[in-house]
């Protein structure tokens, strides 16, 4: 490694700042809504009332757009915060991203595996290559395993250890979910619930991995393809936040204000509903307000307090936080995935990205390749408070530990950090949210949406589908946002999933 090797934490994104508003009252010409972050529910909400001529404001904390999908520019490389695929099977949200993003929308080839005990297994994971990885003996005893899950569940099923032991049987549980999940979360898999695993890989399980393997040949329409198991995505040419880029330019074109660096420090209400919103020293009257900001910061900024109840709920909601680090090597290609989950619980790292896999563009020398070494950890723990180039060098080190890449390559790195990345299921969550649900539901021009909005484990398309209903809420419609993201067969390729769905009352 070079002893001049440079890191930075300060990668920049290409993202102008309005200019800041004036101190004091602004006051409404009219009915505006307010939308408190500019990541894909909050940009989408704006964009979804724009288009009905409605009027919106957009405040993020952030000094860019993008959130948790945004992307990280650093000296001509760029990268995800972890990976985002586009995949969606509502067609309102896959319009919206090829209506902003046209050819620049990409279809990719997805090929991600596990490295485990030194060995690459296909993820999913194929019946033929599992067994020529773990070997005969071994395939026998998981296939004794899943047989016994299959046979003799076991209930209640409240956690995700339960979960997956009952659809993989407990041996492939202890060597292909628990360690990876257990780094995720920080907690043992006894201590997550069970509705995470719900949906992150609902419809899943070992029996639909042989069908998949076994119906490989059939006609396209005769097979159940899961969204855990698709073979391709779209992805936009020079990474996610190039979506979120270009529709905030649209917006601001549209004459929506987008307030960078501005976090919301209070939200007036009168107990029905939300009059003004305060960012320090500026204060705006407003008639409606989407959040997409965490929940319990939500509660936390309603002045006067909500009662000790909903405050104890608030601060019982726990978040993962997460650091990515960019490797860049001297070499053309290190591996053909687009990313690989390490299950190796004596290496920190969880997953690692190769971003010139997901788009050529994405790297600009062909003849090196950045990669994304990924930890989940809690800020101020010992991950997150190293330095930056101790960072760098201890995820060299992990990669060329693994046979990743090799140390004497690096030519250089950079880091971030990113805070409240996960929304943490544990067993306390439940009843929390259901706490905060019904006092929100009280104040009525407040919509929530999104990941940390609705403390829920979303996925990119359903925190933009969150972000639509919310905005048609607003001007009128009744749509159940917290049903998104909670229905079983919405993974299945055959489903197609339209906003309707969660209509209680449209406009």
């Amino acid at each position: 490694m070079r002893r001049d090797l440079r890191t930075s934490s300060q990668a920049q994104i290409a993202v102008t700042c309005d200019a800041a508003i004036p101190d004091g009252i602004e006051p409404s010409s009219g009915s505006i809504t307010a939308i408190l972050g500019a990541g894909p529910a909050g940009l989408t909400a704006a964009f979804e009332l724009t288009r009905h001529g409605r009027a919106a404001v957009v405040f993020e904390a952030a000094p860019s757009v993008g959130g948790l999908a945004r992307t990280v520019e650093y000296h001509g490389y760029l990268f995800d915060l972890g990976g985002h695929r586009f995949f969606t099977k509502t067609p309102e949200v896959e319009q919206i991203w090829r209506d902003v993003l046209g050819d620049d929308l990409l279809l990719r080839p997805r090929l991600s595996r596990i490295l485990y005990q030194g060995r690459f297994f296909r993820y999913p994971l194929q019946p033929w290559d599992a067994v020529q990885n773990l070997g005969l003996v071994e395939t026998l005893r998981c296939a004794a395993s899943y047989l016994k899950a299959l046979c003799f569940p076991t209930r209640p099923e409240e956690d995700f250890e339960t979960y997956i032991s009952n659809r993989f049987g407990r041996r492939l549980y202890e060597r292909f979910f628990r360690a990876y999940t257990e780094k995720v979360w920080g907690l043992p898999c006894s201590e997550i619930r069970a509705e995470w695993a719900a949906q992150r890989i609902r419809g899943l399980d070992f029996g639909a991995i042989l069908r998949n393997a076994f119906e490989f040949g059939a006609p396209r329409n005769r097979r159940r393809v899961l969204r855990t198991l698709t073979s391709e995505f779209l992805y936009p040419r020079r990474g996610p936040g190039m979506m979120w880029e270009r529709m905030s330019a649209r917006l601001r074109e549209a004459g929506v204000a987008i307030h960078l660096r501005t976090p919301v420090t209070r939200l007036e209400w009168d107990g029905r509903a939300i009059t003004t919103i305060r960012c320090g020293s500026v204060s705006r009257r407003v008639s409606h307000v989407i959040s997409t900001i965490p929940l319990s910061a939500l509660c936390f900024s309603l002045e006067p307090p909500p009662p000790e109840p909903v405050l104890s709920a608030a601060r019982s909601l726990r978040y993962r936080d997460f650091v990515i680090v960019a490797l860049i090597y001297k070499e053309r290609e290190l591996f053909r995935d687009n990313w690989i989950y390490i299950h190796d619980p004596n290496v920190r790292a969880g997953r690692i990205q190769n971003f010139k896999n997901w788009s050529p563009e994405m790297t600009p020398d062909s003849e090196t390749t950045c990669l994304g070494v990924e930890y989940f950890c809690t800020e101020g723990d010992d991950v997150w408070g190293q330095k930056d180039n101790e960072l760098v060098r201890f995820a060299a080190g992990e990669c060329a530990s693994l046979g990743i890449a090799p140390l004497e390559r690096l030519v250089d790195g950079a880091v971030v950090r990113v805070r409240k990345a996960y929304p943490v299921y544990d067993a306390r969550y439940a009843d929390a949210v259901t706490e905060l649900r019904k006092f929100l539901k009280t104040i009525r021009n407040l919509q929530v949406a999104g990941r940390n909005g609705m403390h829920r484990y979303n996925n990119q398309d359903h925190s933009m589908l969150s972000g639509i209903l919310a905005a048609r809420n607003v001007m009128g419609a009744d749509y159940d946002l917290w049903s998104v993201n909670a229905d079983d067969e919405y993974l299945e390729e055959g489903s197609v999933h339209n906003a309707e769905n969660y209509a209680i009352r449209a406009v």
